[in-house]
C-alpha cells in the first residue's frame, strides 16, 4: 500500500494542540513529530513515538487509516494522558 491517501489526514494531540487537517499524510505525520519534540518526555516515551510516527511508518500508518479508519496513541506528560489521534478528516 501507498503512503499516499486518497483523502486528507486529520491529527489532534488532546490539550496540547488543535485538530489541524492536512491534504498529504507526510505533511501530519511531520506536524505530530513537531508538536510530540516540544514536549517533556521521558526518552523511553520520546523514541518511541518517534518510531512510531517516523517517516518510514508512513506507509504502516495509511494502512491503519484505511482498515482500522484512527491511528492512536498516548502521550504522557507526569501522570497526564494526551491521546494523539489521526483520522481521515470529515468532509
Amino acid at each position: 500500500m501507498s503512503a499516499e491517501l486518497p483523502f486528507p489526514v486529520t491529527v489532534e494531540i488532546k490539550g496540547i494542540t488543535k485538530a489541524a487537517t492536512f491534504a498529504r499524510l507526510p505533511d501530519a505525520l511531520d506536524a505530530v513529530r513537531t508538536s510530540l519534540a516540544q514536549l517533556p518526555l521521558d526518552d523511553d516515551q520520546a523514541g518511541y513515538l518517534a518510531d512510531l510516527f517516523s517517516p518510514a511508518s508512513a506507509e504502516r500508518i495509511a494502512h491503519q487509516l484505511v482498515q482500522v479508519g484512527a491511528v492512536r496513541a498516548i502521550a504522557f506528560l507526569g501522570i497526564e494522558p494526551h491521546p494523539i489521534y489521526l483520522c481521515p478528516a470529515r468532509e
